[in-house]
């Protein structure tokens, strides 16, 4: 069985882009680095075909385990930073465990 993997998936409204791009993204693309994130998909025109929710903008990262991703977001690093997130977007952050599964 393949170890599960830990994700960090965002649904974000960037309401100050000249912010969320220039202060915050080349601080966190270091510490995802450091804690090894590795971007899966993102999109910002994502459809949104249930839920009558309006999505702009969604990320979805990977982490080695579950363990890595709540160490990312909880770490010291992160959180001096994500003030600037805050700031510059409205956002619905998830981590989860990934289930293991594998097709077939």
């Amino acid at each position: 069985m393949t170890a599960k993997k830990g994700y960090l998936f965002a649904e974000l409204d960037v309401v100050d882009a000249a912010h969320f791009y220039n202060e915050y993204m080349p601080r966190v693309y270091p510490v995802l680095e450091q804690y090894g994130a590795i971007f899966l998909a993102g999109s910002d025109a994502p459809v949104v075909k249930e839920g009558g929710r309006d999505v702009k903008r969604v990320v979805l990262l990977e982490f080695d385990s579950l363990q890595r991703a709540e160490e990312f977001y909880h770490s010291e690093d992160y959180q001096a930073i994500i003030g600037y997130r805050f700031d510059s977007a409205r956002s619905h952050l998830y981590i989860f465990e990934g289930s293991g599964l594998q097709p077939g």
